[in-house]
């Protein structure tokens, strides 16, 4: 699989997806470089003999980050980095406080509400899982202003970190005050533990500037039109949106590019599936998934003639199989199809009760769906950072992830069976 055959090549894709990145890097929910990367990969589409391509406008934020700097007063001076988390409100002006330590929200909520007013909270939660640990980012903000904190600061969600900052979405809610939420590093977390531990006072002074509006981007939407039930629809998808930091490359470049090569492919094998073969570039997922939000409202009523939908979205690292959520009767299908990938060890299934980001919202209502396997151990070292970058992508794992990719994607659409949701 480590060669893409097609009319394209593996040097001309592969070049493709490096010269996008190289050309927009980072492309924010809102931004007009964002547009710009719709733009070309919609000509880009055309370019290559795919005419049914069309785009459907999406509200979305556009979060804009500014200066941010934080550096430690007390008890010794010195400056730290920092990254605010996307949707932060702003500091308006520098804010000068003394810092608590915890490591959860149970910690946080045994501390008297007097000790906590006015301070900043450190939130020093070790990574175990991501969907364990993203908590802290998500709803630190609220927890800490509950109890009178000015600001939080939040311990990168990653792993493993060479002093990089990682950002990402957080939850406001609506009658609790907004504070200003940012993220540190892995070493300067530790810094401020082993301080506080000692009993000695810390105090920083943490300045952060943005502006938060709303623009209308867009999703991208392909079709190949099935030959035999057309009405029917498996969906193969990945985000185009990036956070501001970093190329946008691993999340979700290299999963955006290799479901845009899916009909490519297609039309260049002069192959048409029995159902229609939807591939959706989603916008504005890393702030809300509002791309998707976006389409699910707009055709809420062409939903039952989803039978499936994919999306690659953590990394396209050495691709493995799938990620499946689905009645049982399906996985077992979509197992006996994976079989057929053995001689490349590509064969391998883990069922999930849900799965992606965007598509989540699709599977959670019934809809059968599946996720790229990949060797994805090493995604939230890069995750959201700086380090997000085509350095951390190798080219044949990129390529072989494209291979598979467009080639289940026209099994599962061309299954002369009906799909069953139950």
């Amino acid at each position: 699989m480590g060669e893409i055959r097609s009319g394209i090549g593996s040097r001309d894709y592969y070049e493709m997806y490096s010269s996008f990145i190289d050309k927009f890097g980072p492309r924010p929910s809102g931004s007009e470089t964002l547009e710009k990367a719709i733009d070309y990969m919609k000509d880009l589409t055309i370019k290559h003999g795919v005419h049914d391509v069309h785009t459907e406008d999406v509200m979305v934020p556009e979060w804009k980050r500014g200066h941010e700097s934080l550096k430690m007063i007390r008890p010794r001076l010195t400056k730290l980095s920092i990254l605010g988390i996307g949707l932060s409100v702003p500091t308006h002006g520098k804010i000068r406080a003394e810092v608590i330590v915890v490591s959860s929200f149970e910690e946080l909520e045994r501390i008297d509400n007097a000790i906590i007013k006015g301070k900043i909270v450190l939130f020093n939660a070790p990574f175990t899982t991501y969907q364990n640990t993203i908590q802290y980012r998500r709803n630190s903000a609220v927890k800490a202003a509950r109890k009178g904190a000015v600001a939080v600061l939040i311990r990168s969600i990653t792993p493993r970190s060479l002093y990089t900052t990682h950002t990402g979405d957080l939850v406001y809610e609506p009658h609790v005050k907004k504070i200003p939420a940012a993220a540190i590093t892995i070493e300067d977390a530790d810094l401020l533990q082993r301080i506080y531990n000692r009993g000695e006072v810390i105090v920083v002074e943490m300045q952060m500037s943005n502006e938060l509006k709303v623009n209308k981007s867009r999703n991208l939407i392909i079709d190949v039109k099935g030959y035999d039930i057309p009405d029917k629809m498996v969906i193969v998808s990945g985000h185009i949106d990036s956070w501001d930091v970093g190329q946008g490359a691993i999340d979700d470049g290299g999963g955006m590019m290799i479901s845009w090569f899916v009909p490519v492919v297609l039309n260049y094998l002069k192959l048409k599936p029995r159902r229609t073969l939807r591939v959706i570039l989603w916008t504005s997922e890393e702030v809300g998934l509002n791309g998707a939000k976006s389409y699910m409202n707009r055709h809420s009523d062409e939903l039952d003639n989803i039978d499936f939908i994919m999306e690659s979205d953590e990394g396209t690292f050495k691709p493995l199989g799938l990620e499946v959520a689905g009645p049982k009767d399906l996985t077992c299908l979509i197992n006996e199809i994976l079989q057929l990938f053995t001689p490349w060890d590509l064969n391998r299934l883990k069922v999930a009760n849900s799965t992606g980001s965007d598509i989540s919202i699709f599977v959670d209502k019934g809809i059968p769906g599946a996720s790229l396997l990949n060797k994805d151990d090493r995604y939230f070292w890069y995750h959201h950072s700086d380090a997000d970058t085509l350095t951390a992508q190798s080219k044949s794992d990129v390529l072989d992830c494209a291979a598979f990719w467009a080639a289940i994607s026209y099994l599962i659409a061309e299954l002369p069976v009906n799909i069953s949701r139950s």
